[in-house]
């Protein structure tokens, strides 16, 4: 598959098969992620690949943050289901990768840019996984950027999760992609 194609055909495929990927497969995304642009080179990424019970990290954050904003008076044992269902979001396909920024302290460096690098390293990786046949989707939402999913990576303080990439066999057929044209969006600035 060639870039453009890639480029022009991939699609967000939320909806995967409970079907292990091969570790070279895994790494190979991961690479394509590694090669993305950064300012300075500072090579801000950082990937945290869950599969299996592995994905248990996130299931617990999941289930802790909703725990933890669910209304004063529910009960117990709605509780439980709250955080059984939230768990369960952690289980949406066989592999997820959590992507962080981890910016530069380097006082030349700025940050929005190592902000900008790491979304180009899931951008990336998104177009690899579709060049390998696989269906992938990028997640992100306010559990994410939650204190608690910060810790259940063990994040420092300086540190953001970006994205929760998951990836694996469609369960469905890509849907054709739409965009409006280009000229729409395009300022040409000419002598």
């Amino acid at each position: 598959m060639n870039i453009e194609q890639a480029i022009r055909e991939r699609r967000s495929v939320g909806r995967v098969k409970d079907v292990p990927l091969d570790r070279k497969v895994i790494e190979k995304i991961l690479e394509a992620g590694n090669w993305a642009p950064s300012h300075h080179a500072t090579e801000p990424w950082r990937f945290y690949v869950m599969t299996g019970r592995g994905r248990d990290v996130l299931a617990s954050a999941y289930a802790d943050i909703a725990a933890e904003q669910a209304e004063a008076s529910t009960s117990l044992e709605d509780i439980e289901d709250i955080r059984q269902k939230q768990a369960k979001k952690a289980y949406r396909a066989p592999l997820v990768i959590a992507v962080a920024v981890s910016p530069s302290s380097d006082p030349k460096v700025e940050r929005k840019e190592e902000f900008a690098a790491a979304h180009a390293a899931v951008q990336n990786m998104l177009l690899r996984a579709h060049a390998l046949g696989l269906g992938a989707i990028w997640r992100s939402g306010q559990p994410m950027f939650h204190p608690i999913m910060k810790r259940a990576f063990q994040l420092k303080d300086h540190e953001e999760l970006v994205a929760l990439v998951y990836i694996g066999e469609p369960a469905v057929a890509l849907p054709e992609g739409k965009r409006r044209p280009v000229e729409e969006k395009t300022v040409w600035i000419e002598q």
